[in-house]
């Protein structure tokens, strides 16, 4: 039920979570945003959504090992389904920001703590198969947003996600309170340090723990964030033959997603190893960015869209990258760490977007966006460097803060 409970959770995280990226361009002419203003005022709402994220992944996180996994994943599915309800009645820019920004917060919540519970619910030999079912479940949400978004108004799409949400929250009644949780928030455990947020912060072999496990994951931001948001864009200056949409794009690269999680999750059990799934697909990353940039140039909207799905699917470690930052820090660090991680790998959307936008003022799109993706995966290989492998650790143990 754990297992279940999270994949849907994080199924209706990831439609909400892309839903702006697919409705971006319908949703702003709507508002009277006239078409050489959609790139600059799609990053200002983007980067409104993702520092909602990085400020709710620190307040979600925290919460989640001082009150308990259940009441994070409560709450967060309760803040951003609201708030996408009232995407759909907004009139303007400011107020689409506004509520971007709540979602993004309401948002953040959703993965660390599903994660977290379902890591501290099976047995060390079973996790990967549990976080590979939530990862792949949840990333085929993107898909169910195209398909909305396709059919119907943008306006109705937003309120499609919201009643999903609040329908999800009558499905967690059932599901129960991690056992490891519960026993260090028992009596006997009250003196343990829980959700020490800035013992992260302080602490040295805390903080390139820390660090290393955010940085793994920056590639698959850039890959939805950068080249799969604003695609039509790339795809106009790629000489494209056809029209290419955000959608589609979005749609293809998360269905890539689906199985890429699917065969990082399966192969890391199969090797019984974290890192060395992580080194292949981060090698499998860095062949379809350089593809994307180098091998499309006049080609069909139809070989476009296959280097979308490629990109997913070389992105599809995402489930390895959230079970690694999990098993890196103990029961009373644990939701902190997994909560705030993806979150701040999302966030980091917001320096990259500002990276690319000044890039593409000085050596134009296709150089900038080729840059950024270069940077973002350096660091990030660099980091799985020294990675400490986790494949079977026991989680039953305490950090000391």
């Amino acid at each position: 039920m754990p297992v279940l409970v999270a994949a849907l959770g994080y199924f209706v995280d990831i439609y909400d979570l892309v839903l702006f990226s697919i409705v971006r361009v319908p949703s702003l002419k709507a508002l009277g945003i006239p078409e050489h203003e959609l790139v600059q005022t799609g990053v200002l709402l983007l980067n409104m959504q993702m520092a909602g994220m990085l400020i709710g992944g620190v307040l979600w996180g925290i919460l989640g090992d001082k009150k308990g996994r259940l009441k994070i994943l409560f709450g967060s599915i309760l803040l951003y389904s609201i708030a996408n309800i009232a995407n759909g009645f907004v009139a303007s820019v400011p107020a689409y920001a506004a509520w971007r920004f709540i979602a993004g917060i309401g948002l953040a919540g959703e993965l660390g703590a599903g994660i977290t519970l379902v890591s501290e619910s099976l047995a060390p030999h079973l996790r990967g198969y549990g976080t590979m079912i939530v990862a792949s479940i949840g990333v085929s949400g993107a898909i169910l947003a195209n398909l909305v978004a396709g059919r119907f108004d943008w306006r109705n799409a937003y309120f499609i996600g919201g009643a999903l949400g609040l329908f999800l929250l009558f499905l967690r009644v059932s599901v129960h309170e991690s056992t490891m949780f519960a026993r260090i928030a028992s009596v006997e455990n009250t003196k343990v340090s829980k959700g020490n947020f800035w013992a992260l912060c302080t602490q040295k072999r805390h903080l390139f723990k820390y660090l290393r496990s955010i940085f793994i994951g920056i590639p698959i931001w850039f890959i939805v964030g950068i080249l799969m948001t604003f695609s039509p864009e790339f795809a106009a200056n790629l000489a494209i033959t056809g029209p290419v949409s955000a959608g589609n794009a979005i749609m293809y690269c998360y269905l890539g997603l689906v199985f890429g999680d699917f065969a990082s999750g399966l192969l890391s059990q199969l090797l019984q190893s974290r890192r060395k799934v992580l080194f292949v697909f981060l090698l499998l990353t860095a062949m379809s960015i350089i593809s994307y940039f180098t091998l499309l140039h006049g080609g069909t909207p139809a070989q476009f869209y296959f280097i979308c799905a490629a990109l997913g699917f070389s992105g599809g470690y995402w489930a390895i990258f959230v079970t690694i930052a999990a098993e890196q820090f103990g029961t009373n660090l644990r939701a902190t760490v997994a909560t705030t991680a993806p979150n701040f790998v999302r966030g980091m959307v917001v320096p990259m977007t500002l990276a690319f936008q000044y890039g593409k003022q000085s050596v134009g799109i296709l150089e900038a966006g080729a840059w950024v993706g270069a940077l973002t995966w350096g660091v990030a290989f660099l980091c799985a460097v020294f990675l400490e492998e986790t494949f079977g650790k026991s989680l039953d143990f305490l950090e000391d803060t």
